[in-house]
């Protein structure tokens, strides 16, 4: 059982005068837990009149081993990395946290190494979905149509390292039929964070327990976010309440007729 999403089908869009050839950057998570994100983001892609390549020799991205303070292994990581995207000319994925950690955290990791200016290269063409779209591409309208209340959590590398938070609501804000519930916690870490939340388990279900809170304040249908990590998290915690949302779902996913997983029962 799902929530239906519509697409308006409408032409490829030509805001650039020729088309591009993106790499697709899919994070752990979503290849092991929610491809059907990394489908739909190829499929806006495509639709927009771009080519999408995806370089099978890409890996983890080094994160959990980078937040953990074992920099020598997140950097064997890393170098597999910058090895499958070596020869693209734009690199876009559908994640802050993920994103984050090539674009920002990639020239510290590699800073006084060997490979320093490659990932700093790494780095300069790599994008965030919704900022890709909209930043780079100048699209906010992808003619998508949902009817329902949906609130958007704000994932904290994405919202603090890349700076995205106009972004994905510009897409939520064409598309029609949806009404926007900004909850008050909006910008509160979810507590999920990796292996903070395995080294932490209480604190990080204190942090879930006032967002799961201030999502069921808004009286929303859907709880959006750019993050899956993020909404796996949220998705934990509010399922557990049979008055939560009854949907999860990612900003990427709002311009694809897919269906949404129902949370409660």
């Amino acid at each position: 059982m799902g929530v239906r999403l519509q697409a308006l089908h409408l032409p490829p869009l030509t805001l650039f005068p020729f088309p591009m050839r993106i790499s697709l950057f899919i994070p752990c998570f979503v290849d092991q837990i929610y491809p059907q994100v990394a489908w739909s983001v190829v499929r806006v892609l495509e639709d927009l009149g771009h080519q999408v390549d995806f370089p099978e020799g890409q890996s983890c991205c080094g994160q959990p081993p980078f937040n953990t303070g074992y920099w020598d292994e997140a950097r064997t990581a890393a170098r597999v990395a910058l090895a499958a995207f070596r020869d693209s000319e734009v690199v876009v994925g559908p994640s802050g946290s993920c994103v984050a950690m090539m674009k920002v955290f990639y020239p510290q990791l590699f800073k006084g190494d060997s490979q320093e200016l490659e990932a700093r290269e790494l780095a300069a063409k790599t994008h965030e979905f919704s900022s890709f779209l909209v930043n780079t591409l100048g699209v906010t309208d992808l003619g998508a149509k949902f009817e329902g209340k949906v609130t958007f959590h704000d994932g904290c590398h994405g919202l603090r390292e890349l700076g995205v938070k106009k972004e994905p609501r510009a897409l939520l804000a064409k598309v029609r039929g949806l009404e926007l519930l900004e909850m008050a916690e909006a910008e509160s870490c979810c507590g999920f964070g990796g292996t903070f939340a395995v080294k932490f388990p209480t604190i990080s279900t204190a942090m879930d327990e006032v967002k799961c809170a201030s999502i069921l304040e808004t009286g929303a249908d859907v709880v959006v976010s750019n993050d899956s990590s993020c909404l796996m998290q949220i998705r934990g915690m509010c399922s557990t309440n049979r008055k939560a949302p009854s949907a999860v779902s990612t900003s990427p996913r709002f311009s694809l007729p897919v269906n949404i997983p129902i949370l409660t029962p």
